[in-house]
């Protein structure tokens, strides 16, 4: 096999199996207001910098005049690259750090906590939970921590600064912020078993696990899951849970599949295993407006992911983002981004907070960006669109029994971050070879755009199921209103192959699953085994045209792109005899998976790409201003922050595996410093 298509496959088997919550933070950040706080220190203190995921600091040390100085600061190695930590399956370095009480605290794919000095990097402690490596979970990824503050505790009390951290191995933790230790009155001897008490528990320890951040607030911790939901009707369950943040005690349960008679979208679900199912959960990071007493939910598909004869029906809070009372759990309001969904479309973006100025009036938001390549702007409060979302007929399912949405919801006003058609005509490739074998293979595809439900035949999915817009999320300026958004443009196909024409052994080795062609899926329970990839050509670049990926700009107060830009490149995995076109690749944008944050200098800063670099462009134009040479692909969201010095760092994990590469670093950069040497 080709080794840029090896290391696509590989990229899109790791970006479909992923399931990410969120953070607390200071009082200072803990509403929509923006306070510049040059003279003195600025923290990161949650996942998205606040509870509200805007990813916003209002600092701006550095900028566009100065970002050309921006140099290597410091750098950390976690040391689970090195053969003592290997794991049964490779592990992913996708953390976010925070920044509070002048320390860094950050995660890695083992579920360790290393607290460093964000000055120098210093290690100042670490703990090891010690879970086990030989499970090959669904990831070996964790995406971050999240900080509490105990305000009814002494100065003085162990424990009074919490953080708190889940693993791979279903377990919630929480730890002193000062040394590192099990906070000994949190559930059993500092952890709480996320296995227990889920209303359908998970087949094997694998198959349940968290890889990202809590959501800590209002004296609670929230957590959804990570699931693996595409082999069984019915997988672990996928219930959102509040824990009191000092006892570990159970608050509340939310369970995204109707369990209630009363529920109004309980009789959404129809078929065999409509409310037996599982799925549905929030592996997503968290947002939360404690002054509103809500937390906000992005849920994922209902089990399985691409055959819904066994729960027919809209499908109702699953592909949702749902707001919950965060006191008690109880449902506010809900949206559903995909009805009965088919394709993979999960929520896997965290919902960004905001306040949009429309029409001289002030409203509290929710932005929540999909796979599906639409951006929704919300109302925080109501659940309403800001902007105007129609229902549109889509294409009906030939797949027996099974009953497709008639429509679904596009955005009026805001259009499409990715493509939605994809025609014989717009095939593309690099040689003439290539672009014979993708148009052979599109043309045999059931091709109708967006929402083309899977068959028998082989379905041609656009965008695919890494998105659109993925995980990696939305940042907002909340003063010039612009909400900044990395997706993929890159095609895909899935076709469901009768169970009784399926024969494993006679696949050959390139069309076998992880790390070959084609990724199967036996979907137990159902009359058909899955099968789906990307689309791409004999060279190994995507039979769909560039940029293949692509950072894009939205002006919230009036809905429309602002600016829309190739992000990244992967021209280091052209080959020698084709240096020739290594400059047009340049241009072509990655493959990408990881976040963007923003600066009041003016910046956004995003890893993300398969380039080895973190980019800096300029918020209002979408120019990329600067560059800076990683040791890996950056496959996590960046942070910054400001320290009493007045020195503003930018930090970022490095290593998120496969073609990303593989590491374990976490670099900062900073203003005015020499270049330093990363071995």
């Amino acid at each position: 096999m080709n080794t840029i298509l090896y290391h696509l496959f590989v990229f899109v088997l790791i970006a479909s199996a992923f399931h990410p919550v969120q953070a607390q933070q200071t009082p200072s950040a803990t509403n929509d207001s923006v306070q510049n706080t040059e003279g003195g220190p600025t923290e990161w203190a949650a996942y998205g910098r606040d509870l509200q995921g805007s990813r916003y600091l209002p600092v701006s040390k550095i900028n566009r005049d100065n970002i050309h100085q921006l140099h290597v600061a410091w750098s950390y190695r976690t040391g689970e690259a090195e053969s003592e930590y290997a794991t049964e399956k490779p592990a992913s370095f996708q953390a976010t750090p925070v920044m509070v009480d002048g320390t860094l605290y950050l995660s890695t794919p083992l579920g360790r906590v290393v607290a460093l000095d964000p000055a120098t990097g210093e290690e100042l402690w670490e703990f090891d939970p010690n879970i086990d490596r030989d499970i090959r979970y669904g990831d070996f990824a964790n995406r971050g921590v999240s900080v509490w503050l105990d305000k009814s505790a002494s100065e003085n009390d162990p424990c009074r600064r919490r953080i708190f951290v889940g693993t791979a191995q279903s377990q919630l933790i929480a730890l002193d912020a000062k040394e590192g230790k099990r906070c000994s009155g949190f559930g059993r001897n500092g952890s709480v078993n996320l296995l227990e008490g889920l209303r359908i528990p998970p087949r094997e320890p694998a198959a349940f696990t968290l890889t990202s951040p809590p959501l800590a607030a209002n004296g609670l911790v929230v957590v959804g899951s990570s699931i693996a939901d595409n082999t069984w009707p019915d997988p672990a369950s996928g219930e959102v849970r509040a824990y009191d943040a000092r006892t570990g005690e159970l608050v509340w349960s939310w369970d995204p599949v109707p369990q209630n008679p009363d529920d109004p979208p309980y009789d959404e679900w129809r078929g065999e295993m409509a409310h037996k199912t599982g799925g549905a959960n929030a592996w997503s990071v968290l947002s939360a407006d404690p002054d509103r007493d809500l937390v906000f939910i992005p849920t994922s598909s209902a089990a399985p992911d691409y055959y819904g004869v066994l729960r027919l029906g809209d499908n109702r809070y699953a592909n949702s983002i749902v707001a919950l009372r965060l006191s008690t759990g109880v449902r506010v309001w809900s949206f559903q981004t995909v009805h009965h969904d088919l394709w993979d479309y999960d929520n896997a973006a965290p919902p960004a907070l905001t306040t949009i100025r429309k029409d001289d009036a002030e409203i509290p938001a929710v932005i929540q960006a999909t796979k599906t390549g639409m951006m929704y702007i919300l109302n925080r409060e109501t659940g309403k669109p800001i902007f105007p979302v129609q229902e549109r007929p889509v294409p009906g399912s030939d797949i027996p029994l099974e009953e497709a949405s008639p429509t679904q919801p596009f955005t009026e006003v805001t259009p499409s971050l990715s493509p939605h058609q994809f025609s014989l005509e717009q095939v593309w490739g690099i040689t003439e070879e290539d672009r014979s074998a993708c148009y052979e293979t599109v043309k045999g595809l059931r091709n109708e755009g967006i929402f083309t439900p899977p068959s028998e035949q082989g379905t041609l999915v656009m965008p695919s199921n890494i998105g659109g817009a993925h995980w990696g999320g939305v940042a907002v300026d909340p003063v010039k209103q612009i909400a900044v958004v990395p997706v993929n443009r890159t095609a895909a196909m899935v076709q469901l192959i009768p169970r009784e024409k399926y024969d494993p052994d006679q696949l050959g080795e390139e069309d076998k699953r992880l790390g070959h062609d084609y990724e199967y899926n036996p979907m137990y329970g159902t009359p058909y085994v899955m099968r789906r990839r990307l689309l791409l050509s004999p060279s190994g670049l995507p039979c769909s045209p560039p940029p293949f990926g692509s950072l894009v700009a939205i002006n919230l107060k009036t809905g429309d792109k602002l600016w829309d830009v190739p992000l990244g490149s992967m021209s280091r995995f052209a080959k020698s005899d084709k240096a020739d076109y290594i400059r047009q690749m340049e241009s072509w944008g990655s493959v990408n998976l990881g976040g963007p944050i923003i600066t009041e200098g003016g910046l956004v800063f995003i890893g993300a790409a398969l380039n080895d670099r973190l980019h800096a462009f300029d918020i209002e134009t979408g120019q990329l201003l600067w560059t800076g040479t990683l040791p890996a692909s950056g496959r996590a969201t960046p942070m910054s922050y400001q320290l009493a010095s007045g020195e503003q760092f930018v930090v970022i994990s490095v290593g998120g595996g496969g073609s990303f590469g593989e590491g374990d670093y976490v670099v900062a950069f900073r203003l005015n410093r020499d270049s330093l040497r990363i071995d």
